[in-house]
């Protein structure tokens, strides 16, 4: 057999090469002690990915987009406001809603309870900073929207007084 650089022979390098060309390899590199051999295949450039193509059919209503979430919260703040009646205490910034001053203390308020305005009624914890969110109306607590440490987004409803 022929030996190529003293090291492999051609049927060993042919068998690599099979293998290259087989798994589509850039590259392979074999070593046995102070032997070593390094073979390169084509680059391979992976394809570019295929849009999704829109199905069109003649003749057909155009196809919707899914409504925004701007419009099904103003949707579903919209038929809340139906169901409810009072006033809904929204909150005034995003942060994490805690319904007491700490863990083993009583709530500021609860369902049933009543409130003037002016009270601290709960706690908005945003970038560190604990902020007392008080009532803007009298009244009595009908419900509690949220759970004691669920995040909450600008303008969310909190509770309803009515």
């Amino acid at each position: 057999m022929e030996k190529i650089y003293d090291q492999f022979d051609i049927d060993t390098i042919e068998k690599l090469a099979g293998i290259i060309k087989k798994n589509e390899l850039s590259e392979l590199t074999i070593s046995d002690g102070d032997k070593k051999i390094t073979i390169k295949g084509k680059k391979s450039v992976p394809p570019m990915p295929m849009p999704m193509p829109v199905p069109m059919m003649s003749g057909a209503a155009p196809v919707q987009a899914a409504p925004s979430i701007e419009n099904t919260l103003a949707a579903s703040e919209a038929s809340m406001a139906e169901e409810v009646s009072g006033k809904i205490v929204k909150s005034p910034i995003v942060g994490t809603f805690y319904s007491a001053p700490s863990p083993d203390k009583p709530p500021f308020v609860k369902t049933g309870d009543e409130v003037k305005k002016g009270d601290v009624i709960m706690i908005i914890e945003s970038m560190k900073l604990m902020n007392e969110i008080q009532s803007d109306f009298d009244g009595v607590v009908e419900q509690i929207l949220v759970s004691d440490g669920q995040a909450v987004e600008f303008d969310q409803p909190i509770m309803v007084i009515k």
